[in-house]
């Protein structure tokens, strides 16, 4: 199960990359205005929110994908799940409150939050069990 919580953390870590240069490098771009659902006035009125939110995003993954490595190649446990647990953690809420907030956001927040969610639970039960 340990495996599967790092593989689930990781990809959740390579998607909240991609919504980093989604939202922080490519944010008016067609693609991006299209996955958000922007008009071009939308995107440009929005652009320094956006650049905020991406790099917002790539610390997580930068967190989860340090906890990754750390548990990977045999470092301290602790400090591996720990790592792993927050950035995954902190994604998974800011899904929830996402879907919370606006329920028209309900596929993004799925999108985003399936990940982390099922990698937290797969890496408690997988350390709890070992």
């Amino acid at each position: 199960m340990v495996i599967a919580g790092l593989v689930l953390i990781a990809a959740a870590a390579l998607l909240h990359v991609w919504i980093f240069v989604l939202e922080s490098l490519a944010w008016t771009s067609p693609r991006a205005r299209r996955t958000f659902g922007l008009t071009r006035e939308q995107a440009e009125a929005t652009r320094q929110m956006a650049f905020n939110q991406g790099f917002y995003n790539l610390f997580l993954a930068v967190v989860a994908a340090a906890g990754v490595v750390v548990l990977l190649r045999g470092g301290p446990v602790g400090v591996g799940a720990a790592l792993a647990l927050a950035g995954a953690g902190s994604m998974a809420a800011a899904a929830l409150v996402l879907a919370l907030s606006d329920r028209s956001k309900l596929r993004a927040a799925a999108a985003q939050g399936t990940f982390p969610l099922l990698g937290v639970v797969a890496l408690v039960v997988g350390l709890v069990t070992a």
